[in-house]
């Protein structure tokens, strides 16, 4: 696959690329049938013992967790969750690199869904100066190993990179720093990749040269509409793990059996929650 230059990112969305906003029935009717295959994908996962692990990374506001919000919405909790680490300690700064994303990675039955993973390093590290040049050398070198030996153990590994142009990035930007519900989605980092565009592109086209490799390849998508983005992403993933329906063990309702004498806690005797419900019905 070929990397997208810096240059070529900034005109995503433009003439060549841009295509109208998908309608919102479409969208959802869409989103419920593809979360609903996820869902058959998720029980094949727990039969078979499969490990899924799938990496968002991307631009900043590009639509990563959106995305994945969607992906998770009907799974189960313990069989797919969310991997976001936060900074790395000072004893896990003298860790081998890959040390401290190794525990998060998928046993049998298991999906992991990466909120950024351990291209960290390629990117907001090596641009922030956050680590050394022979740090960042070294991953590009060891990551496409690291890689082909997760593949070898038979984990199903699917990275996804979410990319938007530079317009559609500062007016998302905007959009949070407007909104009270959303203002703790920014941070200074955030805000400093307007003024290192440039910077982060160079350093995305020198991780696909070194990262993306046969045995994992990197999949863009491009996010200026969200919706199109969540759609694609996940019925590419579909696409791509060889799932199929399982048989499920047919459940049925017990009778419930005949009272037997007990008598419940008189409710004076329990502490309940205010019904503040209660205070939103007007006559």
């Amino acid at each position: 696959m070929a990397a997208k230059s810096g240059k070529k990112e900034r005109t995503a969305g433009g003439a060549d690329t841009q295509q109208p906003r998908l309608p919102r029935h479409a969208y959802e009717h869409e989103l419920f049938r593809l979360q609903a295959e996820l869902v058959r994908l998720q029980e094949w996962v727990r039969t078979e013992g499969a490990r899924l692990a799938v990496i968002f990374e991307g631009r900043d506001a590009a639509g990563k967790g959106s995305t994945i919000k969607r992906v998770t919405e009907y799974l189960n909790p313990r069989i797919a969750r969310i991997a976001a680490l936060p900074a790395p300690t000072e004893r896990e700064r003298t860790q081998w690199y890959f040390q401290r994303y190794i525990e998060h990675l998928p046993a049998g039955g298991q999906i992991v869904l990466f909120d950024r993973s351990w291209y960290n390093r390629a990117g907001v590290e090596h641009v922030m100066g956050f680590c050394t040049k022979e740090e960042y050398h070294r991953f590009l070198h060891q990551c496409p190993i690291f890689e082909r030996l997760l593949v070898e153990e038979g984990i199903l590994l699917r990275k996804y990179w979410f990319s938007v142009s530079d317009a559609e990035q500062e007016r998302r930007f905007r959009a949070r720093l407007e909104d009270p519900m959303r203002q703790w989605k920014l941070s200074a980092m955030d805000l400093e990749s307007i003024t290192r565009w440039e910077d982060y592109s160079r350093a995305k086209d020198e991780m696909f040269v070194h990262s993306d490799i046969p045995e994992a390849p990197w999949y863009v998508v491009e996010s200026e509409d969200k919706r199109r983005a969540r759609i694609n992403m996940i019925a590419h993933l579909l696409s791509t793990v060889p799932y199929h329906d399982v048989q499920r063990v047919p459940l049925t309702l017990p009778h419930r059996p005949a009272p037997q004498g007990y008598v419940r806690a008189p409710r004076e005797m329990q502490t309940y929650v205010p019904d503040h419900a209660a205070t939103l019905i007007t006559a």
